[in-house]
């Protein structure tokens, strides 16, 4: 009788730590996330694997994005637009600042389509 072969992947210690950051939801992430129904499993997956990765409006943030226009079928259509995530990097900790849906499509480079009351609420929080 054949033994399976077992495969040993060699990593060092550490190395779920160094890829994954202690998260911190701010207060403002958190009603964003009930008012435009996003839960904390689709933002993570947006966090960490984005479709789009750019500098956020507050100096030494990171805005993510992933696009929603994926169609189930002929009669439960998903609406087109984007899912926007933006944190900022503490020491060892991941500060997740807030959370929205952008009903368009926006373009690379671009400035980030952030809703207005979003915008003055953040910088009135770093200021």
């Amino acid at each position: 009788m054949q033994r399976p072969q077992v495969r040993v992947l060699h990593r060092p210690l550490n190395f779920m730590a160094a890829v994954y950051k202690k998260l911190h939801w701010t207060e403002h992430s958190k009603i964003k996330m009930r008012q435009y129904g996003l839960s904390k499993q689709k933002l993570l997956g947006i966090l960490y694997r984005p479709e789009r990765k750019e500098q956020g409006i507050v100096p030494g943030t990171t805005a993510v994005m992933k696009t929603n226009n994926k169609f189930k079928n002929k009669w439960q259509r998903k609406a087109p637009g984007e899912i926007w995530l933006m944190y900022k990097d503490v020491k060892d900790l991941r500060k997740i600042i807030s959370a929205w849906r952008y009903p368009g499509i926006s373009k690379p480079g671009e400035e980030i389509p952030i809703p207005e009351d979003i915008r003055q609420e953040i910088l009135r929080e770093e200021a």
